[in-house]
């Protein structure tokens, strides 16, 4: 069936050149956050090509599923896919696009699993370093814990009751603004939800580590997440602070020093913050958004472009 062939292609397609055009585009920096939606609606884009393939070879394969899809079809337009003059492949096809549906749900499942557990074991050693007082009752309400350290350093625990954890170095390195600043940039991961995207892309590339796409996905899902975090904070206490921050809590670790940086993306976010690059304009910015938006129509009007010339 051609429908579910072109569906394939277009999904193969999508994968191999969707990661070189965005990679030439001169503006994600600018907007990390215009850049997020649009990686995510490409890789919705391909995997919804292989659905609706799996789907029609399914359908063109077996007359169990093709009644269940096809229900409530007119019979011009059952006629108009050709159901009936599909070839061996159509099996076959559809139970590898099975396969692979199943294996990223398993993929998925791992990764939250093993994000589970690593909360877990993050939140025993807070409860080792900074054990309840005598009296006191574990809260999971407490939104800010500080811990006894010689280096400064400061994350976000996403979870059902997140925590900002800081150490006292870090609190004794920033000064004034500096602390608001890095408080803002972590809200700004809890507040935009970065970790299920994180995770999202960390199994689709774990899982199918030879697909363009998903690699690329999970490489610019790391950036841009920091880079629209970093903005979160510029626009409340300004980009020179938040890039004062940044070199305050990362420069006894070597990131900013001679020779080959252990983080290179830290140098290229103070880089980014000090030559505050204008936005782009607000029709720019929407008009991006709603290329983006139609990325995924594409494979469904493939899908239905035999049954809208079938009927009157």
């Amino acid at each position: 069936m051609l429908v579910s062939l072109a569906l394939l292609a277009l999904g193969v397609l999508t994968a191999v050149a969707a990661p070189r055009l965005l990679a030439r585009a001169d503006w994600a920096e600018r907007e990390p956050v215009v850049a997020l939606w649009v990686w995510q609606c490409v890789v919705a884009a391909v995997l919804l090509s292989f659905a609706l393939s799996m789907t029609f070879s399914a359908a063109a394969a077996w007359q169990a599923v093709r009644g269940q899809v096809f229900a409530p079809a007119p019979r011009a337009v059952i006629d108009a896919y050709e159901l009936g003059t599909h070839g061996p492949w159509s099996a076959a096809l559809a139970v590898a696009l099975a396969a692979g549906g199943l294996w990223t749900g398993a993929m998925l499942g791992r990764e939250i699993g093993r994000a589970r557990a690593r909360r877990r074991r993050r939140r025993c050693e807070l409860l080792v370093r900074a054990p309840l007082l005598p009296g006191e009752k574990p809260s999971g309400s407490s939104r800010l814990v500080v811990l006894e350290g010689e280096r400064p350093d400061a994350w976000w625990l996403p979870g059902g009751a997140p925590r900002l954890v800081v150490t006292t170095a870090a609190l004794r390195r920033l000064k004034g603004r500096q602390l608001d600043a890095l408080l803002a940039h972590e809200q700004g991961h809890a507040r935009a939800r970065h970790d299920w995207l994180l995770h999202c892309s960390a199994a689709l590339a774990g899982g199918f580590p030879g697909v363009p796409v998903f690699a690329a996905f999970r490489g610019e899902m790391h950036r841009l997440v920091e880079l629209a975090a970093d903005d979160v904070a510029s626009r409340r206490f300004g980009r020179l602070t938040v890039a004062l921050a940044l070199v305050e809590l990362n420069e006894d670790r070597g990131v900013f020093g001679p020779g080959p940086a252990p983080d290179a993306a830290l140098p290229q976010r103070v880089n980014r913050l000090l030559g505050a690059a204008p936005r782009l304009t607000a029709a720019r910015r929407l008009r991006l958004t709603a290329a983006a938006a139609l990325v995924p129509v594409v494979p469904v009007l493939v899908a239905f472009v035999p049954a809208l010339t079938a009927l009157p």
